[in-house]
């Protein structure tokens, strides 16, 4: 009985540590996040501009400080397309929802987003940084891989919603349910 004991401890042992190993080794091979992932954004509201804007404080990783300003931009357009706006810490704007509501939308219009999101692509248009130096003290972090930068970044939400419907991703507010 003892020994059925001991051979049952070793083969329970085994099966857990193999599943561990695994788990931790499908986690390292995750390559690039996508531009459309609901949890790659870290993103606070910080007011709501003047003529269709967004005020958005957005947190972006890049091996130089500029590298990280650049994904900054990059990460606030995509946040506004495929996940929205949430309301603002002050009261001063409420929860914006996302562009494109379709769930599939990415890979449908993949082409599309590809080129948009390219390095230089059409997203930078809807793009106005605050602030034109490389922010320092709590807004920028020094990793192990390089910097996490916090910008506040103004975002055209409303040209970018009615360019997106032109092209025929976004559904139009005034269509039907």
């Amino acid at each position: 009985m003892k020994r059925v004991m001991q051979l049952l401890t070793v083969v329970l042992a085994t099966v857990l540590l193999s599943a561990t190993t695994s788990q931790a080794q499908s986690r390292g091979k995750v390559g690039k996040i996508e531009y459309n992932s609901a949890y790659n954004y870290e993103v606070a509201t910080v007011a709501v501009g003047v003529d269709g804007t967004k005020l958005v404080k957005v947190w972006g990783y890049g091996k130089k400080p500029e590298d990280a300003i650049h994904n900054a931009k990059e990460l606030a357009i995509a946040c506004a397309i495929f996940r929205g706006f949430p309301a603002a810490s002050n009261g001063r704007a409420a929860k914006t929802p996302a562009i494109v509501t379709d769930s599939d939308a990415a890979d449908k219009h993949a082409a599309f987003f590809e080129t948009f999101f390219a390095p230089g692509g059409k997203y930078l248009q809807y793009v106005n940084l605050s602030t034109d130096a490389p922010p320092s003290g709590a807004d920028r972090v020094k990793m192990k891989k390089g910097y996490k930068v916090g910008v506040v970044v103004s975002v055209a939400f409303d040209e970018l919603r009615k360019d997106l419907e032109k092209e025929g991703i976004a559904r139009r507010l005034d269509a039907g349910f």
